[in-house]
């Protein structure tokens, strides 16, 4: 069994190193201090291909696999976790449905958008009474017309302030629970939609958290993304890559974590000796970059089952549960290793430790995951 990426990938991955390296590290300390993100940047990620990862380029997109977006985002995230985010769910959860469920007409609309990066998308189900507990959602369809109004709150959407186009999940009778959810393409422009709180994080402060007001938006009839009452398997089957995406996300906060312990061992001296020479920091960098290798390889599996269309949500949730708990067990390895340096805005590893946090919470938290694991193994 080959368990090295392809020539091409492997070029890929390059690329985005340097990139990343080049373009986003420099500015990550600043776009978090400042909560804001870089329309600069989304300019360049376009022109390098990245927004439109798995958009064929029929439709303007690169034309490249689930495993080759999982690839990029790892080099993204490991510069800038609040720039990977972005990236990812632009990708992953906004034009992968609609590459996946819609129409013709939809992806002739959208995908050539999405993908030079004219609009920004974002995918919002989530609302401020039910997180985890998605089939729950209040944010009611009527039919009126010859299509549909929409009223409710979403919260905590990842690129709801700046997108062109949100997937809104709403109910067309919240009795019948997931059987009434309806998938929609919403467009920002829209009369009654509007920006609610900007939220104050703790982490990946560089990417837009926000709460959206539907107030009687009208959508047409062919901005209904799949059959109604269809929604709830869109939305999973789409968080399913979204987790992987996530999970590619943790993997380079954890690398990141272990590349800055590794240069302060053995740059930092303590009793005359680096610290790398003793075998309490050896043996923190030691777990570190085994479990950075087994999420690594984790996120890889899922998202290759992904590509061929196979059965995967049970990998896809492994990959996101282990590698954000290890991306939270070395960043804060990362800060014991610097010590009260590692405490301190002046390196990195404070980010890395606040931004890690909320890779074990969105797209389903860790308790989530392991409900879709435990399942999948006791069917």
């Amino acid at each position: 069994m080959d368990f090295d990426l392809p020539e091409e990938l492997l070029l890929l991955q390059k690329t985005a190193r340097e990139f990343a390296e080049a373009e986003l590290a420099p500015h990550a300390a600043r776009l978090d201090r400042e909560e804001c993100f870089s329309r600069e940047h989304w300019r360049k990620l376009a022109a390098m291909g990245f927004l439109g990862v798995l958009i064929p380029e029929s439709y303007g997109g690169a034309g490249l696999n689930v495993l080759g977006l999982t690839v990029i985002l790892e080099e993204l995230n490991r510069a800038c976790a609040s720039t990977g985010v972005t990236v990812s769910v632009h990708n992953s959860l906004a034009a992968g449905p609609i590459l996946k469920h819609g129409t013709e007409a939809q992806k002739a609309k959208y995908l050539p958008r999405l993908a030079s990066g004219e609009i920004m998308g974002a995918y919002a189900i989530t609302e401020p009474d039910c997180g985890s507990d998605a089939v729950a959602l209040k944010t009611r369809a009527t039919r009126q017309g010859g299509g549909y109004v929409l009223r409710g709150r979403k919260a905590w959407i990842t690129n709801g302030a700046s997108a062109g186009v949100v997937l809104v999940f709403a109910t067309l009778d919240p009795a019948l629970r997931s059987k009434g959810i309806t998938a929609f393409l919403v467009e920002s422009g829209s009369r009654g939609f509007s920006v609610g709180k900007h939220e104050k994080k703790l982490g990946i402060r560089g990417s837009e958290t926000v709460e959206l007001v539907l107030d009687d938006v009208e959508v047409p009839a062919e901005n209904r993304l799949g059959e109604e009452r269809a929604g709830f398997r869109i939305a999973m089957d789409t968080l399913d890559g979204g987790r992987i995406g996530i999970a590619a996300q943790a993997i380079g906060i954890a690398q990141a974590s272990l590349d800055a312990s590794i240069r302060y061992a053995r740059e930092r001296k303590q009793f005359g000796r680096p610290l790398a020479e003793f075998q309490a920091i050896q043996w923190k960098i030691a777990d570190m970059g085994t479990e950075i290798e087994a999420a690594r390889l984790l996120a890889y599996r899922a998202a290759f089952l992904r590509d061929l269309g196979l059965a995967h949500s049970r990998q896809a949730s492994m990959a996101k549960l282990f590698a954000s708990e290890a991306a939270n067990r070395a960043a804060t390895e990362a800060v014991q290793i610097h010590g009260g340096a590692g405490y301190c805005m002046e390196y990195p590893v404070e980010r890395y430790f606040r931004d890690a946090k909320v890779t074990e919470i969105y797209e389903g938290t860790s308790e989530i995951q392991r409900i879709v694991i435990s399942r999948g193994l006791l069917e």
